[in-house]
């Protein structure tokens, strides 16, 4: 407990004044909060558990796929090139490094090796770099050490045999060519001679000696033409055919197939690293996607804002953190702090009561066992001051009874830690039980059960409600079990539409909507829980409590442990 007139620390109690009012002085909340820095760190905070989880599995599958897909070996052959007389120029190393790449050669080297895959994924297992103008480096990219030296040396081998065969085949091209060359111009010449056979048969004339003298003179043209041929043929056959026969020995592997450094570590990080990274980028991102269109409120202002009361009391969550062990007790601990406050702030809220029964129903819009600790630790308390106290719990799944050991129907009479009081839980199909204030309200309306809560509240102090709301019956019955309610509220549980209709479904049915507790409220909320302006002219919304510290300080106190208890 803090001293002097303090209150427990960050309790989210306001404190009436004389002299303010709700219309003109307590400022309105500012409309639900933009995506900001902040938002962005409470939504990661909120969902760091499966961000971690997405981590963990985009480590794991980076594991599977370096497992299943490890590191490749490169293997590299360099070869040794010698041109031949007809394709020696500025561009026959490129020339070279384009057939080196083509579909032909990748054929051939797919049968040597007798693969039966697609070319153009053999082809892209290997590059071909020109390093200078004689030598190609070829390096081969396989799953194995041996795939890869077993590619290089296929596709190297392959190259310069295409290479042989191609000089053989234009020598022989060029031979064929000069030899069809010399047979053309020897029939020219048998042709020519023929003819002047024939002509210089015939008897003499000027024109028999002037066609005479014309084809003496392309014979001797054609004479000259055969003997050029020819000595183009001795040529070729002297050197060009020895050049290219000399171009075939010396091209030639230069290196053989080997395997190029290979890191290990690398392709570790590689694929789990990138795993990690990327699962870790896909969970935050899942994780702020799911926030930004989310429509289930967590601030203070938005919650009042929706249900039409003050949020005058917020917490964090009641339940313990099971992924976070190291951090167990200090949950515990703020547990059972946040179940003190809770309990306290009911206590306060129950409305004082002349002689009758005080009644408060404890309205919960989507968690009733998250309520259920505190509301049977305030009911425990009373009991223990020797007051007469009566729980219904008309909540689903009856929590609260549940915790004092009643599972079934009815009236009953238990002992909580020395004390006595009475729970009532309705039968499963009342939907909609009558209260024990339903004076006005016709005899149909009335049921066994009724008349047994009513016998145990003639005799009761305090009447404690457990209870929640169905859209689909309404709250009428609300009415008959308390004039004044309280609303539980779980940030991050419910729509606004739910928390709304809530609200609506308690001013319907006549009973006063006091204030709205928040649990599990974040530390990045910064807003009031101020009913806004456009709620300030309900009378139900003007309803505060009028709690004095003095009262709520005898109404929470820390035990020797320091967690929050009632005394």
């Amino acid at each position: 407990m803090n001293d002097g007139n303090r209150l427990p620390g960050r309790l989210g109690i306001y404190e009436p004044y004389d002299d303010v009012t709700v219309d003109d002085d307590w400022p309105a909340d500012a409309p639900a909060g933009l995506v900001s820095l902040a938002f962005i760190k409470a939504a990661i905070r909120r969902g760091a558990i499966f961000c971690c989880i997405m981590t963990v599995v985009g480590f794991l599958v980076g594991c599977a796929l370096y497992i299943k897909y490890p590191a490749p070996y490169q293997a590299s052959t360099s070869l040794l090139i010698t041109y031949g007389p007809y394709d020696s120029g500025p561009n026959a190393p490129f020339d070279a490094q384009a057939i080196a790449q083509s579909r032909t050669v990748g054929t051939l080297a797919m049968h040597k090796l007798g693969l039966q895959q697609d070319v153009d994924s053999f082809l892209a297992a290997y590059a071909v770099t020109t390093v200078s103008s004689r030598v190609l480096l070829i390096t081969f990219t396989a799953p194995s050490a041996s795939q890869a030296l077993q590619g290089a040396n296929a596709v190297g081998t392959e190259f310069l045999l295409l290479q042989a065969n191609e000089l053989r085949q234009t020598q022989e091209l060029v031979s064929a060519s000069l030899n069809q060359q010399v047979s053309q111009a020897k029939q020219t010449i048998n042709s020519i001679t023929a003819q002047i056979s024939q002509v210089s048969a015939q008897p003499s004339s000027p024109a028999q000696q002037s066609r005479l003298e014309g084809l003496q003179g392309q014979l001797s043209s054609a004479t000259a033409t055969l003997a050029s041929y020819q000595q183009a043929v001795i040529g070729n056959e002297t050197t060009n055919q020895s050049a290219t026969v000399a171009a075939i020995k010396s091209s030639q592997v230069l290196d053989g197939a080997a395997l190029l450094p290979r890191s290990h570590l690398r392709g570790l990080l590689l694929y789990p690293g990138a795993g990690l990274v990327i699962g870790l980028a896909v969970g935050i991102g899942i994780v702020l996607i799911r926030a930004m269109v989310s429509d289930r409120l967590r601030r203070r202002g938005d919650i009042a804002d929706a249900i039409g009361a003050p949020v005058k009391l917020s917490t964090g969550p009641l339940q313990l953190d099971r992924w976070r062990l190291v951090r167990r007790r200090r949950s515990a601990a703020a547990r059972e702090v946040a179940i003190g406050r809770i309990a306290a702030y009911l206590r306060c809220a129950v409305p004082e009561s002349a002689g009758g029964t005080a009644a408060l129903a404890v309205v919960v819009v989507d968690s009733p066992k998250a309520i259920a600790l505190p509301l049977v630790s305030l009911a425990t308390s009373y009991a223990r001051e020797g007051r007469q106290i009566v729980l219904a719990d008309l909540a689903s799944g009856a929590p609260a009874a549940r915790l004092l050991g009643v599972g079934k129907p009815g009236v009953n009479t238990v002992s909580m830690q020395g004390a006595r009081l009475v729970v009532a839980v309705p039968e499963p199909d009342d939907i909609a039980p009558t209260g024990p204030l339903a004076a006005g309200f016709a005899r149909a309306h009335r049921s066994a059960f009724t008349d047994l809560v009513v016998a145990a509240c003639a005799r009761a102090d305090v009447l404690l409600t457990l209870v929640t709301l169905d859209a689909s019956v309404g709250a009428d019955h609300l009415a008959t079990w308390a004039a004044d309610a309280v609303a539980v509220v779980t940030a991050g549980r419910s729509s606004r539409a739910k928390i709304d209709a809530a609200g609506e479904m308690v001013r319907l049915s006549g009973t006063r909507l006091i204030s709205a507790v928040l649990i599990g409220a974040e530390k990045t909320d910064e807003s009031l829980g101020v009913v806004p302006a456009q709620h300030t002219g309900d009378a139900v919304a003007a309803e505060q409590c009028q709690c004095q510290r003095g009262w709520f300080r005898a109404c929470f106190a820390r035990d020797e442990q320091g967690s929050g208890t009632l005394r």
